[in-house]
């Protein structure tokens, strides 16, 4: 594997979102937005049919939105089976 692959695939890592979300959302300062750095893409861009390039990028932008809306708005967004599918899911695999 060259350096640059090794970079790449390293870039491509999601980051832990250091910020909390709650179920409702959260206004952000100016200060809090630059203290999320290199988590959020500079730009939106469409690459192979993704936004934002990486999963670094698209998991920081989507915990950021998830900041922003809260939980209870998510949620919203799919039938509660779908989420109750994720839930059993994401337990089986850790599991």
């Amino acid at each position: 594997m060259h350096d640059d692959e090794r970079d790449d695939q390293e870039y491509d890592r999601p980051l832990p979102y250091p910020r909390p979300i709650g179920l409702e959302g959260q206004r952000w300062t100016v200060d809090d937005y630059y203290a999320l750095g290199s988590l959020l893409p500079e730009k939106m861009e469409l690459l192979d049919g993704k936004l934002f390039g990486t999963e670094r990028a698209r998991v920081g932008m989507l915990a950021a939105m998830l900041e922003q809306l809260g939980l209870v708005a998510a949620v919203r967004l799919a039938p509660k089976e779908l989420w109750l599918e994720a839930l059993r899911t994401l337990e089986e695999s850790e599991g």
